[in-house]
């Protein structure tokens, strides 16, 4: 193995690298640009941004309004906003008068390619490999290596992570994810990959009651031509007890604030952990937008006394899945009425979300990192990871705190607001005002004035509030 080259200013570390480019270190390598004397790198290993490619379906819009873009909800005078976007496109007056709030999946993903390939501080084709504590430097060292196999090593004196997540496969399932099934039992992360195929399969089941599940759904269902004969039979499993709508009310959003942050974080863990169970919907749900036309879809196939050549299941689990002939046998579990029962389909969807990840790359730092007994990140306030007192250097994550900061941690509506707390916190400095207050909500029980500690009362009601993935 050759050694990692070396760059002119190797010796001097930059203020923070980023690990990943997805939308939230995007949008810190966004809000950090033009800060006066900030020297930041952000490092990924694909050739080029892309969110969710096997979900860019045409109609798919995104769950949050534009105004969650990478930059404004921390800095609407950034020249990264998306209005800017659409100005540099000579779009602005289409956009007007097109009246969107939400607007289409598509686009945001050319919007974030956009900003990242006009970054210099974002640097692709450019997989992590190591990751250290480089005591004498007193730095982290990191090695990155290009897919022509160029290695080279940088210090830093901090570092975020931002490397996503990972598609979730029931485990039913995971023996039929080989070269033999490819195509036919997947996860809906590589729908658009294999979408021709599915169309033309003569039955497929979709399991998940999340957003990209009903997403592809609807999308199968149009791929049935007009009486409904052309096209696969459409199954839909879900182990949630219904298809349900994501919450979309003004005040049950405020859930989705720095506020409800501080509170959360403050509340005991076994509270935490039973109150990301209870919000489920925050990011299991459906919008209700994708519920109504899949609804208008089977409505149209009852036309003249058809029937729909679909099925819609809630509360059923998949308990053992095998192959079939040229298909699958499923055998499900119906949970309510304690039943089982088997399907046979052509093809699989798992449409069954995504969950974070702790990367190879962190290996070497593994005993420098100091783990919950769950062995997940001990994060704070400002979303800094707790390491060893021999690191004096800085570890951020970004989209890996969901069990200490509740399930907004993958919500584009925060997304830049915290990567605002993160800049100003490696900084040193207030380079963008974070507002303290932004709910009209109290969460928990009233505090004494003195007090400026969030309370740390259990709520009364599990809270329901929107949700989907990707968002």
């Amino acid at each position: 193995m050759t050694a990692p080259s070396t760059s002119p200013d190797q010796n001097l570390p930059y203020d923070l690298v980023g690990v990943g480019i997805g939308p939230f270190n995007l949008s810190l390598a966004a809000l950090a640009d033009g800060v006066p004397g900030f020297r930041s790198l952000f490092l990924d290993a694909k050739p080029a941004f892309s969110w969710h490619p096997g979900l860019l379906m045409e109609g798919t819009t995104l769950q949050v309004p534009f105004l969650a873009d990478l930059v404004t909800m921390a800095d609407p005078t950034s020249p990264w906003s998306y209005l800017n976007y659409l100005r540099s496109h000579e779009r602005m007056f289409k956009f007007f008068f097109s009246e969107r709030f939400h607007i289409p999946r598509r686009e945001y993903d050319h919007y974030c390619r956009w900003v990242a390939e006009r970054l210099a501080s974002c640097r692709f084709d450019a997989e992590v490999t190591a990751l250290e504590w480089d005591e004498g430097a007193g730095a982290f060292a990191v090695v990155y290596r290009s897919s022509a196999g160029a290695r080279t090593r940088v210090l830093a004196r901090q570092i975020v992570l931002g490397v996503g997540t990972n598609p979730v496969i029931p485990e039913p399932l995971r023996p039929l994810l080989t070269d033999t099934h490819a195509g036919r039992v997947l996860h809906s992360a590589d729908y658009r990959s294999h979408r021709a195929r599915l169309a033309a399969a003569g039955d497929v089941t979709v399991i998940g009651s999340g957003q990209s599940g009903a997403e592809v759904v609807l999308d199968l269902l149009r791929h049935q031509d007009g009486d409904g004969e052309g096209g696969p039979y459409v199954r839909w499993l879900a182990r949630t007890t219904a298809f349900a709508p994501m919450e979309y009310s003004k005040i049950g959003l405020e859930h989705f604030t720095p506020d409800y942050i501080r509170y959360f974080r403050h509340l005991p863990e076994a509270t935490r952990e039973r109150l990301v169970r209870e919000q489920w919907q925050l990011y299991k749900g459906v919008s209700e937008e994708t519920l109504g036309e899949i609804h208008d879809e089977l409505y149209e196939r009852t036309i003249g006394g058809g029937e729909p050549r679909a099925a819609l299941q809630p509360g059923v689990e998949i308990v053992a899945a095998a192959a079939d002939g040229d298909g699958y046998l499923l055998t499900c579990r119906h949970q309510q009425q304690e039943s089982v029962f088997e399907i046979r389909t052509s093809a699989v969807v798992a449409a069954t979300g995504y969950a974070a990840s702790r990367p190879a790359f962190l290996d070497t730092m593994d005993d420098l990192v100091d783990w919950d007994d769950r062995g997940r990140y001990q994060i704070d306030g400002d979303y800094r990871v707790a390491l060893d007192p021999r690191v004096s250097g800085t570890l951020y994550v970004q989209n890996a705190e969901m069990h200490t900061h509740g399930v907004g941690a993958p919500d584009l509506t925060l997304g830049a607001w915290r990567a605002a707390t993160i800049l100003n916190a490696v900084a040193g400095r207030t380079v963008l005002p974070v507002a303290p207050r932004q709910a009209f909500t109290t969460f928990g029980a009233p505090q004494a004035p003195e007090s400026t500690e969030p309370a740390s009362a259990v709520p009364s009601a599990a809270v329901t509030a929107r949700a989907g993935t990707p968002r």
